[in-house]
């Protein structure tokens, strides 16, 4: 079986030549000089070969040492310089950030806010994926992301930043032929626009204060992974949609949509800011993470919306 090359001791080695003492080696790596000494022993019984000539004066190299000198010496600067770039890019506000986020919220409210992040700090570039799909974030070798859901337990760090509600809207010319539902049973004689990512399937599941739980399978229509995608169909009345506050607002605050049923709540989820497992982050990530959390905390759906039952 192949050993892994001992590449301390081989750095030791080199820094061992360079100095010409053991002692100096052990106080500029903050070591004894006996596990300077050691190491080296323990090339030369693993090499079968001595590697310094030894006398109470001086060190010297013998044939073997000088041979090896040149290929540890780049052992010992690569390791440094691989050290020393990383350093840099945990602590220095460059270098890339690969981050995932929802369709819809990233295209409306995070790209929008990004051209700002980045005339603050011009050396950090961005690798985005816009998508709804739940990816994984150390496999795919993702920074953080941005989750509109409810967080199961995993070894994700999340930073919650506040609840989504979810909202049953529709169009007033849907109201109109079809008339408001007040209980979720009248819903089995609606037209329902279906977000199918949803964990509750073909149903929908709402909450009264009084009346406690009401699960409703809805006739639909309409299906898709992406709710913007049913905002065309919902605009022009042609069903029912259980939609997140921020992607209606604009059409509630002008007419276009109306909330129904506000008695009968769904359970919320929240928006959350993910990161992979371990404390330590890139500075450049810490930034844009509370770059995020200030600016979207301050989303103007947060206040009550007013509901539009007659």
């Amino acid at each position: 079986m192949k050993k892994l090359p001992d590449l301390e001791a081989w750095a030791l080695f080199a820094k061992v030549a360079e100095t010409g003492s053991f002692a100096r080696t052990a106080a500029e790596f903050d070591l004894s000089q006996a596990t300077v000494s050691k190491a080296i022993l323990r090339l030369e019984k693993r090499m079968g070969t001595v590697l310094f000539h030894r006398n109470s004066r001086r060190l010297s190299l013998t044939e073997s040492g000088d041979a090896a000198l040149e290929r540890a010496t780049r052992i010992l600067s690569e390791g440094q310089a691989i050290e020393a770039e990383v350093t840099e890019q945990s602590i220095s506000l460059r270098g890339p950030i690969r981050i995932t986020v929802p369709m819809s919220f990233g295209l409306s409210y995070l790209a929008p806010i990004l051209p700002e992040f980045m005339a603050r700090l011009p050396d950090v570039s961005f690798d985005f994926h816009f998508g709804d799909e739940i990816v994984d974030l150390v496999a795919n070798r993702f920074d953080l992301g941005v989750r509109i859901s409810t967080m199961a337990d995993s070894s994700l760090l999340a930073r919650r930043l506040y609840a989504v509600k979810i909202l049953l809207v529709g169009a007033p010319a849907y109201f109109e032929r079809y008339g408001k539902p007040d209980h979720p049973r009248e819903l089995a004689q609606h037209r329902g626009l279906m977000y199918s990512n949803s964990r509750t399937g073909g149903c929908w599941r709402f909450h009264h204060d009084q009346q406690g739980e009401f699960t409703q399978a809805m006739p639909a229509p309409l299906c898709a992974n992406n709710a913007e995608a049913m905002m065309p169909a919902l605009k022009a009345g042609l069903g029912l949609a259980l939609q997140p506050e921020f992607l209606v607002w604009d059409e509630l605050q002008s007419g276009q949509l109306e909330t129904v049923m506000c008695d009968w709540k769904v359970d919320p989820i929240a928006l959350h800011i993910v990161t992979p497992p371990g404390r330590s982050r890139p500075a450049r990530v810490q930034a844009f993470i509370d770059f995020l959390s200030e600016r979207l905390s301050a989303a103007p759906w947060l206040r009550e919306i007013a509901c539009n039952e007659a």
